[in-house]
């Protein structure tokens, strides 16, 4: 900091202390009163990559075929479920179900028409006479068989043991939810053009806020429904086994986790932070006053949050627990200098010992703020959009926790009456010089187990992986992994994966040939389609044909038979059924069908897989989540290719979407983006450590350490076989960002040291006795705070913490052993004294 600067903070800050804090406070007390409106997230697009285009087709094709929203719940009684008395229990439950708020209909094994249990007539299916399980008399044996056989309802409703049924909760297509989404995405889609006018702004601002209120009021409403739906599903639980499932439940499962990590995290740190000041310095001063600092921190940032209506993820819920540890690094940073000072000159006034202590830690602290900062607006790349806004929050968080701690820290010492230190000036018996001892004796086994180090680290990161089960981010005893894995084994899956099929694009024709065709289309429709009762205007679709049928059930049978594929159904499902009740089915039968079949079998069999509108089939596929088999990149290159090779579709004729497809998106974008974000930090540290230190040679030992402890914390993840998702994409750039805090310390406190009487071994024991305390205080804490992550619900947290604070240690003895031992070695502060040069 420049004289003229540091006088100006002296004569503002130090000068007007008490005043400064009532301002702060005031502030600070403020913006904690919108902390209660702070609003939490975990819809789908946590899960999908930012600006993936495939999210735009994956919305069309779900609006074109009505898909909507559903609760799922399964159902295994402890005896027979097709005993009386079960299904008068289903019914009732399905009853309940149905009148939620904001139902739409149930689907259930007591509604669907049954074709089977006997065998209907064709004109008993086009007039929708049609029974069910409710129909008196119904054969329950030929029902049990025709469920647990049917290509429409087995391993749908009913699991192939016929113990376990399925109730789908559908509900009402929020039609605001999505016109506010078509639009939002349509004027971003324009500024990402660069094509908005001033007004188009205006209301793309304005559209954002109103989307993000909206979606508040569309968590909340789900919020409630699931609740509603959990006290009934609770009543059945004494004779049945019952599991909720569902992306809305998953959802709101999901924002309580969130809840429950902020409060877990936020009180565990805190309270390890309590104990270890305590530990570590034996006064209640020393631990009030970094504690103090924290948590204004925290409340300032959380309001802001809030204040800026900034959302909390699944990913951001460890934000106060990384604020509170950033915080306290910077703060102990401070509290152990201005101890050094007092104790070294116990008759300093107070100002004098706060203004020395800001006047030396404000650059390295500024540094290792930068370089953290630095780390965290690196996962802005991600393309990630929980991770870009977890990128921007610990940004903005860094900074305050700078400005908070050279504010809050400085003005309570200055309000404080002095007292002696009897701590912090004599470095004799200090326990931070075994690691100065050991880089003296052992440097050459240092450095060849770092080498060594590094090349497994190496090949450990050639090992990675970014495929995962979404099935194990939760734990086993909760409702998400349960239902999952119970769907997943008996009802046919639960990721959705949609194939679409287009028509191959038509040769253009003679005019002469087109009007014959047209001719022999308006003859045939005349003189048949009146006749069936057929809409003679609706055109006759190449998919309602045997070819076309035979077409869809070549790749509808390839994909069933696929090991990590559960339920499909298709047209080829329709075309089974007509053969099932008209035996042989020719082009006309086909042709009658589509134009004559009740709604009631329409709207099951048709509507959800061909689209009148462009003449499209959809093939609906639900994938074994919990398979170990499941390699999403390669599942889907697998049926790609199998299309175009063995079944002879044109390329543009396919297209893949649905959840699945856009979750393995972001997950195959994770290995760039760690590349990315990693080669963004160190080139921006190593810029800094050049700025800083003034020397190349330097800067290069300083990355050296953080280099190897990023490399350790990946290797380690790919020898062990822990994927990158999510979270632990994060856990290199926070290594780096906070580990590299170390570094700066180091090597600024070791520059002072050599100036006194350039000699490096006497420097280097200097600086473990002196800085070296403050760092081992703080990467304690930082391993034990991140080790209280281990206590959430979401297993990315729970490695998150573990992983991060295996690197903090990783970190802490590069610094310690490998950084001295590599300047020892170099020596890039020039010769010692007395050496020739």
């Amino acid at each position: 900091m420049s004289a003229a600067l540091f006088s100006l903070y002296q004569r503002i800050v130090l000068k007007n202390a008490f005043w400064v804090m009532v301002l702060l406070l005031v502030g600070v007390g403020w913006l904690a009163t919108f902390i209660p409106t702070m609003k939490l997230d975990a819809s789908a697009d946590a899960l999908v990559l930012e600006g993936d285009t495939s999210l735009e087709y994956y919305r069309e094709i779900s609006k074109r075929y009505g898909a909507e929203d559903f609760l799922l719940v399964t159902y295994q009684p402890k005896n027979d479920l097709f005993a009386p008395e079960q299904l008068k229990t289903l019914g009732e439950l399905r009853r309940r179900m149905a009148e939620l708020p904001n139902v739409s209909s149930v689907n259930s094994i007591l509604d669907v028409p049954l074709l089977q249990s006997p065998r209907v007539s064709l004109s008993q299916v086009t007039s929708g006479d049609i029974p069910t399980l409710r129909t008196p008399g119904i054969d329950i044996e030929l029902v049990k068989r025709e469920l647990a056989t049917s290509p429409i309802y087995k391993s749908l409703l009913t699991s192939a043991d016929g113990r376990t049924t399925a109730l789908q909760v559908n509900l009402q297509r929020d039609e605001r939810y999505f016109a506010l989404l078509d639009e939002r995405d349509l004027l971003r889609a324009k500024a990402d053009e660069n094509t908005l006018t001033d007004a188009e702004h205006t209301v793309l601002a304005t559209l954002e806020t109103t989307f993000a209120d909206y979606t508040g009021v569309v968590h909340e409403r789900q919020a409630e429904l699931v609740a509603q739906a959990r006290v009934i599903v609770n009543d059945y639980r004494g004779d049945a086994t019952v599991f909720l499932g569902g992306v809305p439940m998953i959802a709101v499962d999901m924002i309580a986790f969130v809840k429950s990590d902020l409060r877990v995290f936020g009180s565990g740190i805190l309270l390890f932070i309590v104990v270890l000041l305590v530990a570590i310095f034996r006064s209640w001063r020393w631990m009030l006053l970094p504690l103090s600092t924290c948590v204004l921190t925290v409340v300032f940032m959380l309001g802001l949050l809030s204040f800026l209506d900034w959302r909390l993820t699944v990913i951001s819920a460890n934000f106060v627990a990384l604020l509170l540890i950033i915080t306290l690094s910077i703060t102990m940073h401070l509290v152990v200098r201005f101890r050094e000072y007092a104790a070294a000159q116990p008759d300093a006034d107070q100002f004098t010992l706060v203004s020395e202590t800001v006047g030396i830690m404000l650059r390295p602290c500024i540094y290792t703020s930068l370089t953290t900062l630095v780390a965290f607006a690196s996962l802005v790349v991600s393309g990630i959009r929980p991770v870009i806004d977890f990128g921007w929050m610990m940004t903005m968080g860094v900074l305050a926790a700078l400005t908070m701690t050279f504010i809050v820290l400085p003005c309570v010492l200055m309000l404080l009456k002095p007292r002696v230190e009897t701590e912090g000036g004599s470095d004799s018996a200090t326990f931070t010089r075994y690691f100065a001892a050991a880089t003296e004796h052992y440097g050459k086994t240092i450095l060849l187990v770092s080498a060594g180090l590094l090349l497994l680290s190496v090949w450990g990161i050639t090992q990675l992986k970014v495929e995962n089960r979404f099935i194990d981010y939760f734990h086993d005893t909760t409702e998400i992994y349960q239902g999952m894995e119970t769907i997943d084994s008996e009802l046919g899956g639960t990721i959705p994966l949609d194939i679409i099929l287009d028509l191959p694009k038509k040769q253009p024709v003679a005019a002469k040939d087109a009007a014959f065709e047209n001719d022999f289309a308006n003859d045939f429709s005349d003189d048949f389609g009146d006749d069936f009762g057929g809409d003679s205007g609706a055109p006759q679709s190449e998919w309602f044909t045997v070819a076309g049928m035979k077409r869809v059930q070549s790749v509808h049978d390839y994909v069933d038979s696929l090991p990590e594929t559960g339920k499909v159904l298709s047209l080829a499902t329709f075309y089974d059924v007509m053969k099932i009740v008209m035996g042989n089915v020719d082009d006309l039968q086909l042709a009658l069908a589509q134009r004559s079949l009740p709604e009631s079998i329409t709207s099951i069999l048709v509507d959800p897989y061909w689209s009148a509108e462009v003449d499209q089939v959809r093939i609906s596929v639900r994938v074994k989540e919990t398979s170990r088999e499941l390699h999403r990149q390669q599942l889907l290159t697998d049926i790609r290719a199998h299309l175009i090779d063995d079944l002879g579709f044109e390329p543009e004729q396919i297209h893949l979407t649905g959840m699945l497809v856009l979750y393995n998106n972001m997950l195959q974008s994770l290995f760039s983006s760690q590349i990315m974000t990693l080669s963004a930090v160190f080139v921006a540290i190593l810029a800094m450590f050049v700025l800083l230190f003034r020397s190349l040679s330097l800067a290069f030992i300083a990355l050296t350490p953080n280099l190897l402890a990023a490399g350790a914390v990946l290797g380690g993840m790919g020898l062990v076989g822990i994927p990158l998702d999510m979270m632990t994409i994060t856990i290199a750039a926070i290594t780096v960002g906070i580990g590299v805090d170390d570094t700066i310390h180091y090597v600024h406190r070791f520059k002072q040291e050599f100036a006194l009487d350039r000699n490096y071994l006497a420097a280097m024991y200097r600086s473990h006795a002196s800085i070296g305390k403050a760092m081992y205080y703080t990467s304690i804490i930082i391993v034990f705070g991140f080790s209280i992550l281990s206590l959430s619900n979401f297993t990315p947290s729970i490695y998150f913490g573990l992983l991060t604070g295996l690197a903090m240690i990783a970190a802490l003895l590069g610094a310690m052993l490998l950084l001295p031992k590599l300047i020892l070695v170099i020596k890039p502060l020039g010769p010692e004294a007395g050496a020739k040069s």
